[in-house]
């Protein structure tokens, strides 16, 4: 099928109108009319990701966050966004990105599934959609209170993850958990005002977690990787359900840094 016929279907789910004013989403390089058969998935797209989508024969690339963020006022060899762009276009791969949109219309609600808190309510309200207020983020109880410090084992269990940062006392009890997926700093205030005792995001510099503590806030700094990777796997659910017809292939998950 066409990309552009892709694309109608994904924004059938996740207009691009619901992304945030500052954001890049949509068909970013490469031919709406391209005759798609596989897609490749991934967060970002890298230099490595490129590589794989080439090697993997796709003729479509869709990531979450988007390639092209800042105006280019040049196309070429000398820079290296430019040059991803390049490659795209000369492996003719279409490239689609899907950033805020996902995370008002899914990634809030995927990551409040995965965490497993309930009684959920939008932690940052961006928009109202058939009646519902939509947003960045969630808020909800966990299944039950524990301690700043089992919340950790708790979070790293369910995202699958080998390190985290942790602002706070870890003998603090908490039971109304917030998510912010991906960078957290601005979800700080909306956590506080809604009564969270725990923030989980990722991207959380030295002043933000002290602050935040300040104002009676524990802080999960689970990476901005490991709070939005589970993108990947979803949206491969997705693809396959909506259009069984294209080949759906995931790029591996491989956290961009170690912790030694």
């Amino acid at each position: 099928m066409l990309c552009r016929e892709i694309i109608q279907v994904i924004k059938a789910s996740f207009p691009e109108e619901a992304a945030m004013d500052f954001d890049n989403v949509g068909l970013l390089a490469g031919r709406a009319g391209k005759e798609v058969k596989r897609v490749y998935l991934a967060l970002d797209a890298t230099d490595r990701i490129i590589d794989e989508a080439v090697n993997e024969g796709a003729d479509m690339l869709i990531t979450h966050h988007p390639l092209i963020f800042s105006p280019l006022k040049s196309v070429t060899d000398e820079d290296f966004i430019s040059r991803r762009v390049m490659k795209l276009i000369r492996s003719d791969i279409s490239y689609y990105a899907m950033h805020t949109n996902y995370d008002v219309l899914r990634m809030a609600e995927l990551s409040e599934q995965v965490l497993g808190i309930r009684d959920t309510e939008v932690l940052d309200a961006t928009m109202e959609r058939e009646g519902k207020e939509e947003g960045i983020g969630r808020v909800g109880f966990l299944e039950h209170p524990m301690t700043l410090e089992e919340c950790c084992v708790y979070v790293k269990h369910r995202l699958n993850l080998g390190s985290l940062k942790v602002f706070g006392d870890m003998q603090t009890e908490v039971s109304r958990l917030a998510i912010s997926p991906g960078s957290g700093r601005s979800a700080i205030p909306a956590a506080v005002a809604k009564k969270a005792d725990v923030l989980v995001t990722g991207d959380i510099g030295h002043h933000d977690g002290l602050d935040a503590v300040e104002q009676g806030l524990c802080v999960i700094d689970a990476g901005h990787y490991g709070t939005e990777y589970i993108f990947i796997d979803d949206m491969c659910r997705f693809l396959k359900e909506k259009l069984p017809v294209l080949d759906v292939v995931s790029a591996p998950v491989v956290h961009p840094f170690q912790v030694m």
